[in-house]
């Protein structure tokens, strides 16, 4: 997608009321003329492919045109997705049954492709288990996960019934989180996202970066109250603090009280070796944000993002310097 198309796309959908609440936000913040702040926003929207939101997280309004040049927006983002992955081939990530397939040797548990599961073939999987993973075939953001127990039910055809009413894709076991994961937080499986570009030299990690839960619901999802943070890719450990969507800094978790920063990954190598080794697999979708879970016995997937989000990047915490991470990318992707 162009930079003009996605300008003509934002003016005509753009939730007008959240842009003024955003110009509000960072008049409160900072103290500059509203005119004046909406002004900028136009401007870095049209002259970098900046949202507004874009401009609120990122602290747009701190940096010099020439910091913001350097930064992965919206637009960027979407022109990396155009430029590298074939929608001919985004089903293999948007259902999860068959992510599931393609990508069976990292899953690392039992699940059931729930969509086409008979009520037998149903209560057969539950035989053995009390406590399942539930997941819509097409959902993201972890809307729509959840964690069910048989007794949350009078039978299980109520269970059954009520799981197809709500077009569940996957039901699944859930997993184990590695025991030193629990000591960040013990209420959420905290995934790391790895995000992978393959090119004509071969697959490379460009960034990765740790989702770790700060509340009950059973994800670490940003859009579920989570909390994210970098991680040296060569060292394996959180490189700075976490922070979150609400603007806030976290040294250490709210909950456990576990201190982020320098806090090490277990089975850090042969989680960067999976993604690696998986991106190959479906090589018409050259750029791919891999969801990865630890356990006690290694990394497994989650789910893999054909539409990686760049929502995690840049954040001021994050970016000491004020350069994002588009020179980063350039080392990867030509004609961006």
């Amino acid at each position: 997608m162009g930079k003009l198309s996605y300008i003509l796309g934002c003016v005509t959908r753009m939730d007008y009321p959240e842009l003024f609440r955003t110009v509000g936000k960072v008049h409160k913040i900072t103290g500059k003329n509203s005119v004046g702040i909406l002004a900028d926003v136009v401007k870095c929207g049209l002259k970098y492919g900046a949202g507004f939101n874009d401009y609120l997280l990122c602290e747009f309004y701190n940096l010099t045109d020439a910091q913001r040049a350097t930064y992965i927006t919206r637009s960027v983002n979407n022109t990396l997705v155009s430029l590298l992955n074939d929608r001919e081939y985004y089903h293999f990530f948007d259902n999860k049954s068959e992510f599931y397939t393609t990508f069976g040797k990292y899953i690392g548990r039992q699940w059931l492709d729930f969509g086409k599961a008979t009520q037998k073939e149903f209560e057969d999987f539950m035989a053995s288990r009390d406590t399942i993973m539930v997941k819509p075939d097409s959902s993201s953001g972890g809307f729509g996960v959840n964690k069910l127990s048989k007794g949350d039910f009078p039978s299980l055809a109520a269970m059954y019934q009520k799981l197809k009413e709500e077009h569940i894709g996957v039901i699944e076991d859930v997993l184990q989180q590695h025991e030193v994961l629990n000591q960040l937080n013990p209420s959420s499986i905290n995934t790391l996202r790895v995000v992978t570009i393959l090119n004509e030299s071969g697959p490379h990690i460009v960034y990765a970066h740790i989702r770790i839960g700060n509340s009950d619901r059973p994800v670490d999802n940003l859009h579920s109250g989570g909390m994210f943070a970098p991680i040296d890719l060569d060292k394996g450990v959180i490189q700075y603090p976490a922070y979150d969507k609400a603007r806030h800094t976290y040294t250490e978790h709210p909950r456990t009280h576990t201190t982020i920063q320098g806090f090490a990954i277990p089975y850090w190598e042969e989680a960067k070796a999976m993604c690696l080794e998986a991106s190959q697999i479906v090589p018409q979708m050259r750029y791919v944000g891999w969801d990865v879970a630890i356990t006690p016995n290694g990394p497994v997937f989650v789910e893999g993002n054909n539409l990686p989000g760049y929502d995690i990047l840049q954040m001021p915490p994050h970016t000491p310097d004020k350069i994002g991470m588009l020179p980063r990318f350039r080392e990867f992707v030509k004609g961006i």
